[in-house]
């Protein structure tokens, strides 16, 4: 048996024999159950239009106002890299560092590194560190919380709307619409695909 048909378990560290897959099917952990892989022809290609479409609207997040409130004919906005500044400002710098981790540097960095490992195998070019890219990125992804940020960003609104009239941003909108496009992107990513472009080129 070739050593390049094992596949061990991410979970468990079961060493198995990889078999080949119909499209659209997943190959299964027989001790775990755990995904080990998945045949998803193309994937790469979704995998990148998704996180292109998620950098655009990931900018519009943070360059734009989350909200605006307006109270006794006084208006103010706030974008979230203003959140992040008033909660350290007003003595709370650990949560700061988490909103501003977990909402701004993380999905950034998620974005870039997609992007880095997918935009030159896009134009058939050979890309250095695969392995070093593939760690970080299973490292990041569950520090990329920007579902919980948006889920109490509009408890917040909603309260304030009892004390004063508020006004949903559009960066508001860009949080809900990029927070799908990356669970599509990672659910699509397909590290195997990876590799086998980056046999073919090398």
């Amino acid at each position: 048996m070739d050593i390049s048909d094992l596949i061990a378990c991410h979970d468990c560290d079961c060493l198995q024999r990889r078999v080949p897959l119909p499209l659209g099917g997943a190959a299964r952990c027989s001790r775990c159950d755990a995904l080990l892989y998945r045949s998803c022809r193309g994937g790469t290609q979704k995998t990148l239009a998704y996180t292109v479409a998620a950098l655009f609207l990931f900018l519009i997040a943070n360059i734009y106002p989350i909200a605006g409130i307006e109270v006794q004919g006084n208006r103010q906005v706030a974008s979230l890299y203003d959140a992040v500044s008033l909660l350290w400002e007003e003595g709370h710098p650990e949560v700061a560092v988490l909103v501003g981790l977990t909402t701004m540097i993380t999905p950034i960095i998620q974005i870039g590194l997609v992007l880095f490992l997918l935009v030159p195998l896009h134009f058939n070019h050979l890309i250095q560190g695969v392995v070093p890219v593939l760690r970080i990125l299973e490292t990041v992804r569950p520090w990329s919380m920007m579902e919980v940020f948006f889920l109490g960003v509009l408890v917040s609104l909603f309260k304030l709307e009892q004390l004063a009239r508020v006004e949903m941003g559009i960066a508001l909108w860009a949080f809900a619409a990029m927070i799908p496009l990356l669970v599509a992107g990672a659910m699509t990513f397909e590290p195997d695909e990876i590799w086998e472009q980056v046999s073919s080129l090398s």
